[in-house]
Parts: C-alpha cells; structure tokens; sequence
C-alpha cells in the first residue's frame, strides 16, 4: 500500500512520531516533518518496516526535501518524573516548536496527544504506515535515536547499546543485574 501524500491538501500537515518509548534506556525521541504535497520515495515507510541501511539512506533524503523538519527528545530523568506517555508528548511538542515553518495542522502517530498551542491535531493510529509525513518523522526519530544509542554504548559498552539501542533485550537485563544502572537508564521502568 502506497502513503497518502495527506489529510487535507490545503493543509501545512506536519507529521510527528516518536522513538524509543519501549525502552529501558535513552532518552525517547520525537520528529515532526513537513514534506512537499507532491513528496514520495520508494522506500519509504514506518521506520519499524525499514532495516536499519534503509533508514539510514532514507533520512538524509528527507532532511533534505522536507519543508521543515525538526527532532527532539526528553531525557531518562524526565521520563522518571512525568512518564514514557507525557515524555512523548513533550518531545512532539519539542520537536513541533522546533519547525522552521510553522505547521497548520498536525498529524499524530497513534490514539492520544496533549493539545500544542493552537494547532489542530488528528491521531491516526498506525499512522507511519498510512501518511508520508509521519512516516518520515518515525525515520528522522529513530535515525537519530539510533545514533545517539550508538554514542552512548562507546561510554557503556556492557549494555550491548549499538546493537539493542536500548531495548529489554535478554543481555541487556542481564548486564543491568550485573552491573546496575547508569544515568541513562528510566529508573522507573522494569528494569529486570
């Protein structure tokens, strides 16, 4: 099935998706994406359909070509004190505040978001798989949170980060039990 271009042509649609909600460690990242009407690739998709080479082809592509793009994130200590749900909503937010065009209209991966300002929104569940603009913002979020991930496994490297990305793999569990926990874990998740 191919993306709609868009909800509404008349629209400025900013798509927006987050990253790494399910994990135990990182922060989690958002991107909000502004793509031309008429912006299509062969490639793309929901980020978690991708592997990890076409992501990385994809996500200077759509650097590129966007009308705007902007991503953001929320740290492991926020994340603790407001939880994963609010700390995705912040990071959209972040991210939407970011955009170098304002958007007039914004398209929302999933059921629930928290108003921004005075734009519309529409939740569109599965929608990485269904508009072109928030599948871009699912790639720009997790591209970036990969690379980040990546940085931060250099610093750690017990925690198999470059591979997991911070992720309840079984080894990740287990080199928490083994060596504890780090600045960067969600000291509120179950972290074993």
């Amino acid at each position: 099935m191919s993306l709609l271009p868009y909800l509404h042509k008349k629209e400025i649609e900013a798509g927006c998706d987050e990253a790494g909600r399910g994990c135990l460690a990182g922060p989690v990242y958002a991107a909000a994406v502004i793509l031309p009407k008429d912006f299509s690739h062969p490639l793309l998709n929901d980020s978690k359909q991708l592997t990890e080479l076409e992501r990385d082809e994809l996500r200077p592509l759509i650097e590129c070509s966007a009308i705007a793009w902007a991503v953001a994130s929320v740290r492991p200590k926020k994340i603790d004190a407001i939880n994963i749900l609010n700390a995705s909503f912040l990071a959209m937010h972040k991210a939407v505040g970011k955009l170098a065009t304002v958007p007039t209209s914004l398209l929302i991966d999933g059921n629930r978001f928290t108003p921004y300002k005075n734009i519309p929104h529409h939740c569109i569940i599965k929608g990485d798989g269904k508009y072109a603009s928030i599948a871009a913002a699912s790639v720009l979020a997790k591209t970036h949170r990969d690379a980040y991930m990546k940085r931060a496994a250099k610093k750690h490297p017990y925690y198999s980060w470059d591979s997991n990305k911070g992720y309840p793999t079984i080894a990740h569990r287990a080199a928490i039990k083994k060596h504890g926990t780090t600045k960067y874990h969600r000291i509120s998740f179950k972290l074993m």
